[in-house]
């Protein structure tokens, strides 16, 4: 990790959907100025559904596992954002200069249905993050997106 570049740390609860997601979207959109990673308080594995949403827009999270947020304990982290509740509310101890910023975000792994069912709940919420990312988040932390 540069330690010159400011870092993005994006919680949620199984590091297997919502929080994937959004460190492709956030490493898509602010990859040139940030150093952006994704860990769960109770990690588990990356959702195939969350796999083939992403590629669909052209963002290959196929090489990312689930990480706990325990592996980002000793680093200097600069944003922690949630998106999720349970994170939110069980989130490890950071520092006091590390802002915190939550957004919660639909669970598209508990969506029942057929398989396309399922991957519509990906794409909307993979579209609600991309939309965040885009305005909400550069506002919560006074940055500019300059991704896609």
């Amino acid at each position: 990790m540069d330690h010159t570049r400011k870092s993005i740390l994006v919680l949620c609860t199984g590091n297997s959907a919502r929080s994937q997601m959004a460190e492709g979207i956030f490493r898509d959109a602010f990859g040139s100025e940030f150093d952006v990673f994704s860990a769960g308080t109770e990690p588990s594995f990356v959702r195939p559904e969350a796999i083939e949403a992403m590629a669909e827009i052209g963002i290959d999270i196929s090489h990312h596992r689930s990480k706990s947020a325990d592996e980002f304990a000793d680093r200097e982290i600069d944003y922690v954002l949630t998106v999720c509740d349970n994170a939110r509310e069980n989130c490890s101890y950071f520092p006091a200069r590390t802002r915190l910023i939550h957004h919660a975000f639909e669970d598209p792994a508990a969506v029942e249905g057929d398989e396309a069912e399922r991957l519509a709940a990906f794409r909307r919420v993979r579209d609600r993050i991309r939309d965040y990312a885009a305005s909400g988040f550069a506002n919560d932390a006074g940055i500019k997106a300059s991704g896609k």
